[in-house]
């Protein structure tokens, strides 16, 4: 007789209480699956922001504009390498409803600041900066909105309106990009400053903030300094940060999403070790007339203490296997609705390993007790118990 059939025995003996027992760590798992790739998805800004990136705001609030001259002479800063402008456009398509992250940009400067996140084929890349009332679009965008190159499309604006009246602007999507990373955003569009300059009816050479990368990130602070102390007492001060301190800066608006999500973690795992540790010792205490007669049969107590450890293991394992299934078909379901909200929603193999991990370590903490019991269990003792 195997050892793994009498652990299977041992498991299956109360279906009822197995049942309980794996649906209370399925639940922990299914949280936890769920809970992390939701501040993955948040915190994606801050993990691919580049080390050398800097991000330059109007110190009021990242909301009022900046002098499009500005960006001259943030260019001129020693360690500065490429500078980029945009301007937020507060884009729509045919219904208000239907909100993109548009942005008017100076194209070129944009392709070598971004390098990484904005990836297009060189003849698409040609193509837009060749036509002033071309647009490139990401991926996720394109599919969700049905665009392809060549498409002529109109796109309106929430804040601002055309010279010629309305709000909408015609466009001609001249490029699909892609990112280098699976988590990059690819649900964005940008189109030419200067086609929106020359059709906007008010707002003036205006930009809503300057990106920069330096030619060395240990420069970074100096430059900064440099850039905020160079426009201090003007009419518009600036603060310049990291892209990693701006996106957590940005994020934590609303709130501490870490400690929120580590507060429903833990209490999900603190309740879950307590359940299942309690139900490994009710289930060793009752076997222990069984454990004395496997070790007057021969079996040896190191024997016995990997029986119960494995049982342990494969009850955490079965319940936050299933939980972590679970909670990636929620996320694949959610991601195609929440493209535009979070569309970096990936429950990634580093979240699974983690998770992993943390099922073999409840496995561990949770067995660990009973199965040194059951190794310390004297025969005599046991039957007399009994």
């Amino acid at each position: 007789m195997s050892d793994l059939y009498l652990i299977y025995k041992n498991m299956t003996r109360k279906p009822l209480r197995l049942f309980l027992t794996c649906f209370a760590i399925f639940i922990a798992f299914l949280i936890y699956g769920a809970v992390t790739t939701l501040k993955s998805a948040l915190d994606a800004g801050i993990d691919l922001a580049a080390d050398n990136r800097l991000v330059v705001v109007n110190k009021i609030n990242f909301t009022q504009p900046l002098p499009i001259a500005y960006a001259q002479k943030v260019a001129a800063v020693e360690g500065v390498e490429h500078v980029t402008y945009a301007n937020w456009f507060g884009g729509y398509y045919q219904e208000a409803r239907n909100q993109i992250v548009a942005m008017a940009v100076e194209p070129e400067s944009l392709l070598q600041v971004y390098e990484r996140e904005i990836v297009l084929p060189l003849e698409q890349r040609a193509a837009w900066l060749g036509n002033r009332q071309g647009l490139i679009a990401g991926k996720n965008l394109a599919q969700r909105l049905g665009w392809k190159v060549g498409d002529r499309v109109p796109v309106s604006s929430n804040i601002f309106s055309h010279k010629e009246g309305g709000h909408t602007w015609d466009f001609v999507v001249e490029g699909i990009f892609t990112g280098s990373d699976p988590q990059h955003d690819t649900n964005s569009m940008y189109f030419h400053y200067k086609y929106f300059m020359e059709t906007q009816s008010f707002g003036g050479d205006w930009i809503g903030w300057i990106t920069l990368t330096t030619v060395d990130p240990a420069q970074n602070q100096r430059i900064a300094d440099e850039i905020d102390n160079g426009f201090a007492n003007s009419q518009a001060e600036t603060d310049t940060s990291t892209e990693a301190a701006f996106s957590k800066a940005f994020i934590e608006q609303i709130g501490n999403i870490g400690l929120i999500i580590f507060g429903v973690v833990f209490m999900a795992f603190f309740t879950i070790l307590i359940l299942v540790g309690n139900t490994m010792a009710l289930a060793v205490r009752e076997r222990t007339g069984e454990i004395a007669v496997l070790k007057t049969l021969g079996f040896a107590a190191p024997r016995i203490f990997k029986m119960v450890l494995t049982e342990s293991l494969l009850i955490a394992l079965i319940g936050g296997l299933a939980g972590l299934g679970a909670a990636w078909l929620i996320v694949e379901g959610a991601k195609a609705t929440m493209a535009q909200f979070l569309p970096n929603l990936v429950l990634d193999s580093g979240i699974a390993l983690q998770a992993l991990a943390f099922m073999l370590l409840l496995g561990l903490v949770t067995g660990l007790l009973p199965a040194l019991n059951a190794l310390r269990l004297n025969i005599v003792t046991a039957f007399n118990r009994g």
